[in-house]
């Protein structure tokens, strides 16, 4: 007890030097509470009466509440007779449930607000047992004086933050409370372990899909001490130690996403990807499939060299100078439409940073050059079409082009004729979605194909397919045998490193010459959405937002409704007609979900439910 009463002291000392003198004064205070006392200091927090803030806008029935519940009752049960509450708050440090072991000290604690919907972030509250935690990553003991407020002096508050061990996230915070004089570390010790059961149980609560993805992981990390290893799903971004170490944050994401898409339909993947800053990396991932779920891939990477070159980095220069495409012959009304929209002055899409765009750049100049027939596979909207026109007219500035609607082929005459007669340009035929050509067509399609495999003239060929056909039974398959390469093209999700670049090309073709540019805010909005129909997709939600605001900084709110969700879920046009009017009762309610949820005239409950089921992020 003389211990403890000297170690007060010298903390009461030490924070009224620290308060009258800064940093210099908290010497001999240990680093976690010092840095915790400089930023509640440098947050404004008042010492003596900090503000409140509730809020009734948070989740009693979430995951981590369910997960908690089993092991709150046995600590409740376990500390019974003690003088201490115990507290469950959310990752924002907002008091979800609260546990009085000790009508007293709950009462007390009443009189500071330490009670459900109330925020205890240290910018608020200054250095305590929730909102330090969460700053600091790691369980915190605050006892008496350590508290940076006068109001929170009486007591002794422990936190441990409660991890997701699939996620690696922070859900929330546990936090033991008693008066000072009754803290023990004994408390330290019991709250991390409890802390650690309602991490388990968040675990256990994933369905087994996703628990064998975390399995793999631990077992791979195992075996590759020295190794990067990686785990990704659609919510999940794991990654150990060697791992953080070897990679920054961007070139992680850039490993994320290339692995990603080299196994959306491989099980197995061995390849070597260049980083953006030259690096040289290989890369072996594994599908984790459970049942008939795709939990996610467990990927490990090694250094291969620190070389800036990489045969996928495209060539500089100036063939993807602004240009007018050459002149395109056509087939049908859609196929016209389309090139009279490619005669517009035409920003380039050949250039970009990520890994997989520069390897489907790559490998598609490579079969334009030696004129092999090539299939260009890739979501609708990912710029197919595009990029072939555009690298094959970066070689052959004087070339022909010529583009093909496949759905638009039926027997009979048409200006298609005419590429079959003699040509001393070079060539190249592009038939657009061949996927959807009848079997009237396809037939078409595959008298052309013949005809220009065996003609002596410089002429190729290539055709666009949507990657999501090729397990369907659809007739052009009959047309697979023409073609030598194929190539993918990566979907708009998979290229965060170039999106700014490429909503800067985007916003210079729709308003050429308007001094107009997204806000950081807005950007990020454009970042967290999956774009399904890729740039054509960010395209229609630019000009959209150009509408709201034809000059200047767009705003988050000039974006379309349905940019502020994450839902891969097609839905009805009732459904995107109520997603609309959430997202705009959010806004128009700053954000507050019970208020918003009141003018919808739905339960609280409800809002929350259609919040995850439509991936609404606002």
């Amino acid at each position: 007890m003389p211990d403890r009463n000297s170690r007060l002291l010298r903390m009461a000392a030490a924070r009224a030097d620290f308060l009258e003198y800064g940093q210099q004064g908290a010497a001999g205070v240990p680093d976690v509470l010092a840095a915790s006392w400089v930023r509640s200091q440098r947050a404004g927090v008042d010492i003596s009466r900090p503000p409140t803030d509730f809020s009734d806008d948070i989740d009693t029935s979430s995951r981590l509440v369910r997960c908690a519940e089993p092991v709150l009752d046995q600590l409740g049960n376990d500390t019974a007779d003690l003088p201490l509450v115990i507290a469950l708050t959310d990752s924002h440090a907002r008091l979800v449930q609260r546990r009085d072991s000790s009508s007293a000290v709950g009462r007390l604690l009443d009189r500071v607000d330490f009670a459900p919907g109330y925020n205890y972030a240290e910018g608020k509250k200054g250095t305590n047992g929730v909102g330090t935690v969460l700053e600091a990553g790691q369980a915190v003991s605050v006892v008496g004086p350590e508290h940076f407020t006068e109001e929170l002096q009486a007591f002794a508050c422990t936190g441990a933050p409660v991890i997701d061990p699939l996620t690696g996230r922070i859900e929330g915070i546990l936090d033991v409370s008693t008066l000072a004089d009754a803290w023990s570390p004994l408390v330290h010790t019991l709250v991390k372990s409890a802390a650690k059961d309602i991490g388990r149980n968040l675990l256990l609560d994933r369905n087994q899909a996703q628990q064998a993805l975390f399995e793999t992981y631990l077992r791979a990390d195992a075996r590759s001490t020295r190794q990067a290893v990686f785990a990704f799903a659609d919510s999940v971004f794991m990654a150990n130690a060697a791992a953080q170490a070897m990679f920054d944050p961007v070139e992680q994401l850039a490993v994320r996403e290339h692995a990603t898409f080299l196994m959306a339909r491989r099980d197995r993947v061995s390849e070597t990807m260049a980083l953006q800053s030259g690096r040289m990396i290989r890369i072996r991932g594994t599908r984790i499939v459970s049942g008939s779920d795709t939990a996610g891939i467990v990927v490990i990477a090694e250094a291969v060299t620190d070389r800036a070159s990489h045969p996928w980095s495209p060539a500089p220069g100036p063939e993807f100078d602004d240009r007018v495409l050459p002149r395109v012959a056509t087939a049908g009304a859609e196929t016209r439409g389309l090139v009279g929209d490619l005669r517009r002055p035409h920003v380039p899409i050949a250039s970009g940073s990520s890994p997989a765009w520069i390897r489907a750049c790559s490998e598609l100049r490579d079969a334009l050059t030696a004129k092999a027939p090539t299939i260009v596979l890739g979501e609708t909207g990912a710029g197919k079409f595009t990029l072939v026109a555009e690298l094959f007219h970066a070689d052959h500035p004087c070339g022909r082009s010529v583009a093909v609607d496949a759905s638009q082929l039926h027997s009979g005459e048409s200006d298609l004729d005419a590429l079959l007669g003699s040509t001393r340009e070079q060539t190249l035929c592009i038939v657009r979605n061949i996927d959807q050509a009848s079997t009237e067509g396809v037939e078409r399609i595959d008298e052309l194909f013949t005809t220009l495999g065996s003609t002596k003239a410089p002429v190729t060929f290539a055709a666009t397919v949507s990657d999501s056909s090729l397990d369907s039974d659809l007739p052009f398959h009959a047309l697979l045998g023409h073609f030598e390469v194929a190539v993918t093209i990566p979907p708009l999700r998979f290229r965060t490193e170039d999106l700014a670049l490429i909503v800067s090309r985007v916003l210079e073709e729709i308003a050429p010459g308007r001094r107009v540019r997204l806000s950081p805010t807005a950007m990020r909005t454009v970042a967290r959405y999956t774009w399904p129909r890729n740039v054509s997709q960010l395209r229609e939600a630019l000009t959209h937002a150009l509408r709201a605001r034809p000059v200047g900084e767009i705003q988050d709110q000039d974006l379309p409704n349905y940019c502020q969700t994450r839902s891969h879920k097609i839905l009805t046009r009732i459904e995107a007609a109520e997603r609309d009017a959430i997202i705009a009762a959010l806004r128009d309610k700053g954000g507050n979900r019970v208020a918003a949820a009141t003018h919808l005239g739905m339960s609280r409950s409800s809002l929350y439910r259609k919040l995850r089921s439509y991936g609404i992020t606002a």
